[in-house]
Protein backbone atom coordinates (compact mmCIF):
# COMPACT_ATOMS: atom_id res chain seq x y z
CA UNK A 1 0.00 0.00 0.00
CA UNK A 2 1.50 3.06 -0.85
CA UNK A 3 -0.03 6.76 0.07
CA UNK A 4 1.55 9.81 -0.95
CA UNK A 5 1.10 13.43 -1.85
CA UNK A 6 -0.99 14.40 -4.66
CA UNK A 7 1.63 14.89 -8.20
CA UNK A 8 0.21 16.72 -10.93
CA UNK A 9 0.29 14.06 -12.96
CA UNK A 10 -2.71 12.63 -10.62
CA UNK A 11 -5.09 15.14 -11.95
CA UNK A 12 -7.23 12.67 -14.24
CA UNK A 13 -7.23 10.01 -11.92
CA UNK A 14 -7.90 12.27 -8.86
CA UNK A 15 -10.70 14.22 -11.47
CA UNK A 16 -12.29 10.14 -11.75
CA UNK A 17 -12.47 9.57 -8.06
CA UNK A 18 -13.82 13.48 -7.12
CA UNK A 19 -16.70 12.85 -9.59
CA UNK A 20 -17.02 9.23 -8.27
CA UNK A 21 -17.48 11.00 -4.80
CA UNK A 22 -20.43 14.09 -6.49
CA UNK A 23 -21.92 12.24 -9.14
CA UNK A 24 -24.44 15.09 -9.08
CA UNK A 25 -22.54 17.62 -9.97
CA UNK A 26 -20.94 18.00 -13.44
CA UNK A 27 -17.25 17.35 -14.01
CA UNK A 28 -16.07 20.81 -15.19
CA UNK A 29 -17.84 21.95 -11.59
CA UNK A 30 -15.70 19.88 -9.98
CA UNK A 31 -12.63 20.35 -11.72
CA UNK A 32 -12.80 24.16 -11.20
CA UNK A 33 -13.38 23.21 -7.32
CA UNK A 34 -9.95 20.93 -7.27
CA UNK A 35 -7.84 23.49 -8.97
CA UNK A 36 -9.23 25.70 -6.12
CA UNK A 37 -8.64 23.65 -3.47
CA UNK A 38 -4.91 23.09 -4.70
CA UNK A 39 -4.91 27.15 -4.49
CA UNK A 40 -5.18 26.47 -0.64
CA UNK A 41 -3.19 25.44 2.12
CA UNK A 42 -4.50 22.31 1.79
CA UNK A 43 -3.46 18.85 0.98
CA UNK A 44 -4.48 15.89 -1.39
CA UNK A 45 -3.23 12.19 -0.03
CA UNK A 46 -3.41 9.43 -2.50
CA UNK A 47 -3.54 6.01 -2.02
CA UNK A 48 -1.59 4.48 -5.26
CA UNK A 49 -3.01 1.12 -6.53
CA UNK A 50 0.19 -1.73 -7.82
CA UNK A 51 0.11 -0.76 -11.38
CA UNK A 52 0.10 3.42 -10.81
CA UNK A 53 -3.55 4.05 -10.92
CA UNK A 54 -5.12 5.65 -8.02
CA UNK A 55 -7.34 3.87 -5.32
CA UNK A 56 -8.75 6.22 -3.04
CA UNK A 57 -7.77 10.17 -2.53
CA UNK A 58 -8.32 12.65 0.93
CA UNK A 59 -8.18 16.07 0.64
CA UNK A 60 -7.01 18.08 3.98
CA UNK A 61 -7.56 21.64 4.89
CA UNK A 62 -8.04 23.87 7.68
CA UNK A 63 -10.86 25.58 9.32
CA UNK A 64 -11.29 27.97 11.92
CA UNK A 65 -13.65 25.51 13.70
CA UNK A 66 -15.78 22.66 13.19
CA UNK A 67 -18.81 21.26 14.88
CA UNK A 68 -17.97 18.91 18.14
CA UNK A 69 -14.05 20.28 18.21
CA UNK A 70 -13.03 22.35 21.00
CA UNK A 71 -9.90 23.67 19.51
CA UNK A 72 -9.26 26.76 16.69
CA UNK A 73 -8.25 26.09 13.90
CA UNK A 74 -8.75 22.47 13.34
CA UNK A 75 -7.22 20.29 10.14
CA UNK A 76 -10.98 19.40 8.25
CA UNK A 77 -11.25 16.56 5.83
CA UNK A 78 -12.54 18.02 2.70
CA UNK A 79 -13.17 15.20 0.38
CA UNK A 80 -12.30 11.13 1.53
CA UNK A 81 -13.13 8.55 -1.09
CA UNK A 82 -11.95 5.20 -2.34
CA UNK A 83 -12.75 3.25 -4.75
CA UNK A 84 -15.60 0.22 -3.99
CA UNK A 85 -12.92 -2.84 -5.16
CA UNK A 86 -10.29 -1.04 -2.70
CA UNK A 87 -12.54 -0.58 0.33
CA UNK A 88 -12.52 -2.30 3.72
CA UNK A 89 -8.38 -2.91 2.66
CA UNK A 90 -6.90 -0.45 5.09
CA UNK A 91 -6.52 2.20 2.15
CA UNK A 92 -9.34 4.69 3.79
CA UNK A 93 -7.71 4.63 6.93
CA UNK A 94 -4.20 4.69 5.74
CA UNK A 95 -5.57 8.31 3.98
CA UNK A 96 -6.85 9.47 7.11
CA UNK A 97 -3.09 8.73 8.67
CA UNK A 98 -2.03 11.17 6.57
CA UNK A 99 -4.32 13.79 6.59
CA UNK A 100 -3.89 13.39 10.22
CA UNK A 101 -0.42 14.00 10.34
CA UNK A 102 -0.56 16.54 7.85
CA UNK A 103 -2.73 18.92 10.46
CA UNK A 104 -0.28 17.37 13.52
CA UNK A 105 2.42 19.11 11.74
CA UNK A 106 0.87 22.57 11.38
CA UNK A 107 0.23 21.69 14.81
CA UNK A 108 -3.78 20.94 15.24
CA UNK A 109 -5.05 18.94 18.04
CA UNK A 110 -8.46 17.87 16.62
CA UNK A 111 -9.70 16.97 13.14
CA UNK A 112 -12.96 17.27 12.02
CA UNK A 113 -14.81 15.73 9.16
CA UNK A 114 -18.64 15.40 7.56
CA UNK A 115 -20.86 12.95 5.27
CA UNK A 116 -23.85 13.01 4.28
CA UNK A 117 -26.75 11.70 5.62
CA UNK A 118 -27.67 8.94 4.00
CA UNK A 119 -23.95 7.69 3.66
CA UNK A 120 -23.80 5.06 5.65
CA UNK A 121 -20.67 3.63 4.16
CA UNK A 122 -18.62 6.67 5.36
CA UNK A 123 -20.62 6.18 8.49
CA UNK A 124 -19.38 3.70 9.61
CA UNK A 125 -15.82 4.28 8.12
CA UNK A 126 -15.47 7.38 10.00
CA UNK A 127 -16.51 5.52 13.40
CA UNK A 128 -13.81 2.63 11.91
CA UNK A 129 -11.35 4.97 12.05
CA UNK A 130 -12.27 6.47 15.77
CA UNK A 131 -14.26 9.65 14.16
CA UNK A 132 -17.24 10.60 16.89
CA UNK A 133 -20.64 11.41 15.85
CA UNK A 134 -21.12 15.03 16.87
CA UNK A 135 -24.32 16.11 15.17
CA UNK A 136 -26.92 15.39 12.25
CA UNK A 137 -28.01 18.26 10.41
CA UNK A 138 -30.72 18.82 7.30
CA UNK A 139 -30.15 22.34 5.42
CA UNK A 140 -32.26 24.51 3.89
CA UNK A 141 -32.58 26.68 1.12
CA UNK A 142 -35.16 29.22 -0.08
CA UNK A 143 -34.63 31.28 -3.40
CA UNK A 144 -35.34 35.49 -3.24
Amino acid sequence: MKIRAYRDGDWDEWLRLSVALFPEYPSDDIAAGMREFRRSDGEVFVAEREDGNLAGYVEVGTRGYADGCETSPVGYIEAWYIDPDMRRSGYGRALLEAAEQWARDRGYREMGSDARLDNAISHAAHRHSGYVEVDRVVQFRKRL
